[in-house]
């Protein structure tokens, strides 16, 4: 997004974590009912193209979207909704996108209440890492073909008891409504949401053995000393990594293991 969307998703962003902040709204909820509207929103074009219309004024819009939905969700979700509508949008789809984010936003929310929020982290790394060696599972997981139900029962034989809930909604709503993302983009795209929840980054750390405890703490001080923030670690073993280890935060590389040094000299031998 760029431009008023742009704004517009981080004045929703505010709203949404305001009406979160009170104990007695229910997050899971209201994520289902953000959920629902993004999907209603994503098939009905017409109408998200009249809600994002710029030559109609913002209340008439909201008012429009009140008496949609004002009886399908709760009145939390509904007046959510109307501030969004009442916002300019670059292009209509961006709308779509920004309720979907509010959705995740508003599960990840419900599972720091519960404090999961750890636990969710790491089981959407996990889930990624199990698609990523298994492409039977994948091909099954992003079949164009087959139907969001079949999609869902099958992840609830995966992750059904195994996972937390908010783990469970959030991978069922990426793969039966996947929207034009990868899984791969998807999955990612949820990590980053879920760091964000406690202002940290994400590391992906690839090392030939298991890190003890105390490596793991002085890596996350380390990396929480260069970037600035806190830093949440997410942990993968890879034989291939002969020592040292492999981090990587967002786009950035920083690579210390034996092997890549190995290639490294190797390079500048042969030049």
């Amino acid at each position: 997004m760029n431009g008023a969307s742009r704004e517009a998703l981080a004045a929703a962003r505010e709203r949404l974590d305001a009406l979160t902040d009170n104990t007695s709204v229910d997050a899971a909820r209201l994520a289902t009912e953000l959920a629902a509207v993004t999907a209603l929103l994503d098939r009905e074009v017409s109408l998200r193209r009249v809600l994002t219309d710029p030559a109609q004024s913002g209340e008439a819009k909201a008012e429009l979207a009140q008496r949609l939905l004002g009886t399908q969700i709760s009145g939390t979700a509904a007046d959510l909704v109307a501030g969004l509508v009442r916002s300019r949008w670059s292009q209509s789809r961006d709308l779509v996108d920004a309720l979907e984010q509010l959705a995740d936003v508003a599960d990840l929310t419900a599972a720091q209440r519960t404090g999961t929020l750890d636990d969710v982290e790491d089981e959407l790394f996990r889930f990624g890492r199990i698609v990523a060696s298994n492409v039977e599972l994948r091909a099954a997981l992003t079949d164009r073909k087959a139907t969001a139900s079949s999609k869902g029962e099958l992840l609830r034989s995966l992750l059904g008891g195994r996972a937390d809930a908010a783990t469970e909604r959030l991978v069922t709503r990426l793969v039966t409504a996947p929207r034009g993302r990868s899984l791969e983009a998807g999955l990612e795209s949820l990590s980053k949401l879920a760091a964000a929840r406690r202002d940290r980054m994400v590391a992906v750390v690839t090392s030939a053995a298991p890190l003890s405890v105390l490596q793991r703490q002085r890596l996350g001080a380390a990396l929480a000393k260069l970037y600035g923030r806190t830093m949440h670690l997410n942990l993968d073993v890879d034989p291939e990594v002969l020592g040292g280890i492999r981090v990587q935060v967002g786009d950035e590389v920083i690579n210390g293991s034996l092997a890549d040094r190995i290639e490294d000299a190797a390079r500048r031998m042969a030049s």
